[in-house]
């Protein structure tokens, strides 16, 4: 007998934080990780940045800003999740709901040394509960960010025997 195939259930893709200044009553990364694991468990924006002590205004002010587009992407994958343990399924999809297409553009990632710093994020969520978020460090920004010193570091090393073989040959010549 064959075996009925499961479907993969969707998971919370970890994030790379909205870069914002610090501040002890800001969107912090961890408020992040944690408003968008509430909003994954409610459906509820509201209830997701009341959870986490913010307003629900900042909330959508913080998802338009520059750098925010791995934490709007975990936003709609939240509203998703939510709208599938909906009674009813999900209904309208999310991405439509905001105004968002399938294959949105992909942009530029946040400043690479905040990425190094903040790490990625992501939130946790088991039978339908936020339990909890996890950082990870983000190792391919750290990768990134030793490829240019290392393109630097040859460059510039490039360009030293250059001018020390520019000035043999002025040596000889004279």
């Amino acid at each position: 007998m064959t075996q009925p195939s499961r479907t993969p259930r969707p998971r919370l893709p970890s994030f790379a934080p909205v870069p914002a200044k610090r501040r002890a009553d800001g969107w912090t990364p961890v408020r992040q990780a944690e408003f968008i694991g509430m909003l994954a468990e409610t459906g509820s924006v509201s209830a997701a940045a009341e959870f986490v002590g913010m307003a629900r205004e900042t909330a959508y002010r913080l998802r338009r800003k520059p750098g925010a587009e791995e934490f709007a992407h975990a936003w709609d994958i939240a509203m998703r999740l939510a709208g599938a343990r909906r009674p009813g399924g999900p209904g309208v999809r999310p991405q439509m709901r905001y105004g968002l297409t399938e294959g949105a553009a992909k942009v530029t990632p946040p400043d690479l040394w905040q990425r190094i710093v903040d790490g990625r994020w992501r939130p946790i969520v088991r039978r339908g509960k936020y339990v909890g978020s996890v950082q990870k460090p983000d190792d391919s920004a750290l990768l990134s960010y030793l490829a240019q010193i290392d393109r630097s570091f040859r460059r510039q090393r490039k360009e030293l025997r250059a001018e020390q073989r520019s000035q043999s040959q002025k040596g000889d010549s004279v």
